[in-house]
């Protein structure tokens, strides 16, 4: 049996799975605050935070909603935590056990991980579960990169990663429509099982189809085999040696990708986790409200994701460097960030403020997915995943401080320096992969 665009297939299953994983990701920003009904304000569903003890009717308005930001906080602190650290392993153990193998282990984690909390009854074992939610999750991203590296010539692994970007932009699109929509109905032990449940029926179906890589692949057919393996690019010709991380680090072109993750990644996980509680802090919306106006950002943001890959490989079609078109691409990203930062912090309503978040979530797609192709465009094999992996883990550390932040910063309900944090570090980034980049004519250092 032959399939024609097999690696558009393999592509497919990941685009799948990552919906599931965002979806799984974001269960505890709709349901860590009570289900009220939207008429008569009585509590339909009991949330997280109140159910484990975390808040309570006792407390002053302003004592409880700043003590749930806390909590909060240090919830997504220790997954972020988590996250990191795998996203620096899994980029090895990607390398090592091939993209096969990698994704079924990164979703047996996490699907494991998001079931098992249905049964938590404190905020330690909540904690518990995150953490290994977050060792699971974070394979993906590596493990996108190195699979596009292996099943796509190199004028299409931007649109790729676009496409594997689009698919996180439509998980959290998804995730204010099928999350309160669970939540409301069934609580959220049970939400938890459902999504579980889901990830982990994936897990056959990938390794059913994904036998192998596309040099030997048996239903890849020989024109779509040759094309992929004809269009690798030199570096794949040369680069047959895997590098180490401490040899990564020692290459300044790594920094181009390690530097610029540490500043763009916040800005995406600001509005991801913070979100929900934004609009119904500011804006004073419930959780149904949230839900109406909550998947306007990320429509943005799969439309910059696709646009961010065509727009790079439209420019290495019509002959530019590859290195030089990301650059020109993340830099027409983060111009797009910045008035959406603008808007945002002094907008009038939920809806107007949603409307500004599709500009920075679609500017951010735009250039994170060229800045995510980076390490297959500097490397090939094994060093790709642990290039990405490191990019992953330096990102988290941002996010990680930028969490940290945020309670901090929006004490009293002003958002305003919030919004200003996200828009400093827009050009810390932009000048991150130009600096550390190779120029024209540079040549990466050799390899092994």
């Amino acid at each position: 049996m032959k399939i024609q665009g097999m690696r558009w297939v393999i592509l497919g299953l990941i685009v799948l799975v990552t919906v599931i994983n965002i979806l799984d990701r974001g269960t505890l920003n709709y349901m860590w605050q009570d289900g009220k009904d939207k008429i008569t304000g009585e509590v339909v569903q009991l949330g997280i935070a109140s159910e484990l003890h975390i808040v309570s009717n006792d407390m002053a308005p302003e004592e409880r909603q700043q003590k749930s930001k806390e909590v909060f906080a240090w919830i997504n602190i220790v997954f972020m935590l988590a996250y990191g650290i795998s996203q620096l392993l899994s980029g090895v153990m990607y390398d090592k056990v091939g993209t096969r193998n990698g994704f079924s282990i990164s979703a047996l984690i996490w699907g494991g991980a998001i079931s098992l909390t249905s049964l938590v009854g404190g905020v330690r074992l909540l904690a518990l579960f995150r953490v290994l939610l977050g060792l699971g999750e974070a394979g993906p991203w590596p493990g996108t990169t190195k699979s596009n590296a292996e099943w796509f010539p190199i004028k299409e692994r931007a649109i790729a990663q676009g496409f594997f970007g689009a698919a996180s932009s439509i998980g959290n699109l998804l995730v204010p429509i099928i999350i309160p929509l669970l939540f409301l109905s069934i609580g959220w032990r049970q939400t938890f099982v459902v999504l579980g449940l889901l990830c982990l029926v994936w897990i056959p179906l990938w390794y059913f189809i994904n036998k192998s890589g596309p040099k030997i692949h048996p239903w890849i057919t020989q024109k779509e085999k040759d094309y992929i393996l004809n269009g690798q690019g030199e570096v794949e010709k040369i680069d047959t040696k895997t590098l180490s991380i401490k040899q990564l680090l020692k290459d300044k072109h790594s920094y181009s990708v390690i530097a610029s993750r540490f500043f763009l990644d916040p800005i995406w996980w600001m509005f991801m986790t913070w979100l929900p509680t934004y609009l119904q802090e500011v804006y004073k919306l419930d959780l149904n409200e949230v839900a109406a106006v909550a998947w306007i950002p990320f429509v943005g943001a799969a439309f910059g994701s696709l646009l961010g890959g065509w727009w790079a490989g439209r420019l290495i079609s019509n002959g530019c460097n590859a290195i030089k078109a990301r650059k020109i691409t993340i830099a027409i990203g983060s111009a797009i960030i910045l008035p959406g930062m603008i808007g945002a912090a002094f907008a009038l309503t939920g809806f107007s403020a949603s409307i500004m978040l599709m500009f920075i979530l679609g500017g951010y797609q735009f250039a994170i997915t060229n800045i995510q192709t980076l390490p297959s465009d500097f490397h090939s094999g094994k060093t790709v995943g642990s290039l990405a992996g490191l990019g992953g883990a330096s990102a988290i550390l941002g996010i990680i401080l930028s969490t940290y932040l945020v309670p901090m910063l929006t004490r009293g309900g002003n958002w305003i320096p919030f919004f200003i944090m996200g828009g400093l570090l827009i050009p810390l980034s932009v000048l991150s992969v130009f600096i550390f980049a190779p120029k024209k004519g540079e040549l990466i250092p050799p390899h092994g």
